[in-house]
């Protein structure tokens, strides 16, 4: 398999990239719903958003990775069968997705710094709080983590649900092509 990406498929970096952040995005939703239920006195209570931070800051830094490797290495043409309307559907959910990442990434920032101290990641480094004592900052910011959180979930949902439509009724390579493969 091919490091970049070619006219008919994915190459093994852009393969990567999609898989790990699909993986990190379902993972932190699932500890987000579930920190949020913990009490006080839970062992987990001060971990488990510690280990949420740490690994939003981290996806931070593998989307903005994942950005430049789309420049570098431009995803594949969509296939010849894709009509109009679902080649502007694809660019703009894929331009959702990439702009509602990047969004709840920030505002995950902006809750976590709104009292003026920075983010340890992994107690290997810390991101330091650069903007802290707007107004309401943590609760805006909050609302639209938690809300954003909820749409970018569901509509990766549709994102799955749209490739494996492509897979089994349109039976094009829409699907096969993010597994590095050229389909039929």
């Amino acid at each position: 398999m091919q490091w970049r990406n070619s006219n008919s498929t994915y190459g093994l970096v852009s393969i990567l990239l999609h898989w790990l952040v699909a993986l990190a995005v379902f993972g932190l939703f699932g500890l987000g719903l579930w920190m949020v239920g913990l009490d006080y006195y839970s062992t987990w209570y001060r971990t488990a958003p510690d280990l949420h931070k740490s690994i939003g800051i981290l996806l931070f830094v593998v989307m903005l990775g994942r950005v430049a490797w789309r420049l570098v290495s431009p995803p594949p043409p969509a296939p010849a069968n894709h009509g109009a309307a679902t080649r502007l559907a694809s660019k703009a959910g894929h331009g959702f997705l990439y702009l509602a990442l990047f969004v709840l990434m920030i505002s995950g920032y902006l809750i976590s710094t709104a009292d003026g101290r920075g983010i340890a990641v992994f107690g290997l480094f810390e991101v330091p709080a650069t903007l802290a004592g707007i107004p309401d900052q943590a609760d805006v910011a909050g609302a639209i983590h938690e809300y954003l959180a909820w749409a970018l979930v569901i509509f990766a949902g549709l994102h799955a649900l749209a490739a494996f439509k492509h897979h089994f009724v349109d039976r094009d390579a829409t699907l096969v092509r993010m597994f590095g493969r050229t389909g039929k």
